[in-house]
């Protein structure tokens, strides 16, 4: 049986403990599902996807390991492009065979339940990439203001100065 990791609020581990990981809305308008990655040998490519979720002001996150039979129906694609529905078994084999598999997902189109659940861990808080798999020492796509608001240290990616306000005030008053 393949083994798949969700990542999740480490608040919501009780509830999941009591009755599984619930299917949630997803970006797919027409699918709820779990999302998660499988287990493979590569620890950065099984949690990768854990600093993109702290970007949203999640403290804490912790990963729960469940197991899905190898008939189950899954989605898998990279996560700004289509999904193709195949096994979970096949869905396990293509992330493991793909070249880094750097932003591929899986969704699980159903809720998992509670007995499919083998484990839960607090990974390190490190793994993975903030803004996009191949970021790694480039700006951001967009520097506009709308696009960097609220994020750490935005200022410094922004292509639109920063206006001081009082600076503005004493030219209009001359």
């Amino acid at each position: 049986m393949p083994q798949f990791i969700h990542l999740a609020d480490s608040r919501k581990i009780k509830h999941i403990g009591r009755v599984g990981i619930l299917a949630a809305k997803t970006k797919m308008q027409t699918v709820r599902g779990v999302y998660c990655t499988p287990v493979c040998r590569d620890v950065y490519r099984t949690h990768q996807w854990l600093r993109v979720l702290k970007r949203t002001g999640v403290k804490s996150i912790h990963a729960i390991q469940f197991r899905l039979p190898p008939s189950a129906l899954v989605w898998i694609g990279s996560y700004n492009k289509e999904h193709i529905p195949v096994t979970a078994s096949e869905a396990a084999r293509i992330f493991d065979r793909h070249e880094d598999g750097l932003g591929l997902e899986i969704n699980v189109p159903h809720t998992v339940p509670r007995s499919f659940i083998s484990r839960t861990y607090l990974p390190n808080q490190v793994f993975g990439w903030r803004y996009y798999p191949l970021a790694k020492n480039k700006k951001p796509f967009c520097g506009c203001r709308y696009c960097n608001s609220g994020q750490i240290n935005a200022y410094r990616f922004m292509t639109e100065p920063l206006v001081n306000r009082f600076q503005v005030k004493a030219e209009t008053e001359e």
